[in-house]
C-alpha cells in the first residue's frame, strides 16, 4: 500500500514575509568602534570606558560583540603604529585630518595591517562605506585613496591579484 503525498500549493517566494535579519554583523561592530574612537579623540577615554559606552548604544545588540571588542582593543593597542602607517600615505599632517576620517583610517588600516582574515577589498569597502555615512561630502574618496595605498604596501601579493 502506497501513501499519497499531499499536494502543496505553489508558493510565490516574493510574497512570503521574511523574518527580520537578526544576525550579529561586523559592519555594526566597525561602526561602533568608529564612534568609540571619535569619542576617545574628543574626551580622552580609556578602552574600558569606550567599551562600556558602546554597550549602551542601541546598535550594540546588532553588532558582533566579540569582533567589536577585538577590533577596538587592537586599534587602541596599535594606534601609534597605525598612525605611522597612515602618515606615509596622506597629503597633509595627521592633525589636519577630520577626526571621523582619521578614526575610519585607523579602523580600516588595522584590518589591513593586522587581520589577514579580512580580504583587503572588504577592509577598504567597509572604510569607504563608513566615510559615506559619517564623513564629509567627498571624504569617502579620500579614505578610498589612502586605504588603496596602504593595501598595496602591506598586502602586495593580494593587491596585485
Amino acid at each position: 500500500m502506497t501513501v499519497a503525498k499531499p499536494i502543496l500549493p505553489e508558493v510565490d517566494e516574493k510574497k512570503v514575509p521574511r523574518a527580520p535579519k537578526m544576525s550579529k554583523n561586523r559592519r555594526k561592530s566597525r561602526e561602533l568602534v568608529l564612534k568609540a574612537l571619535y569619542q576617545r579623540e574628543m574626551n580622552e577615554q580609556d578602552v574600558m570606558q569606550m567599551r562600556r559606552d558602546a554597550s549602551l548604544d542601541p546598535d550594540f545588540n546588532h553588532a558582533d560583540a566579540s569582533y567589536f571588542k577585538g577590533l577596538l582593543e587592537g586599534v587602541c593597542a596599535n594606534i601609534e603604529a597605525l598612525d605611522a602607517k597612515i602618515i606615509g600615505f596622506i597629503d597633509r599632517k595627521l592633525e589636519e585630518l577630520s577626526p571621523i576620517e582619521h578614526a575610519i583610517l585607523r579602523v580600516s588600516a588595522y584590518e589591513l595591517v593586522f587581520d589577514m582574515t579580512i580580504p583587503y577589498k572588504v577592509a577598504i569597502n567597509e572604510g569607504v562605506e563608513l566615510a559615506k555615512l559619517y564623513g564629509g561630502t567627498d571624504g569617502h574618496k579620500y579614505v578610498n585613496g589612502v586605504l588603496d595605498k596602504i593595501a598595496a604596501d602591506v598586502r602586495p601579493n593580494e593587491f596585485r591579484r
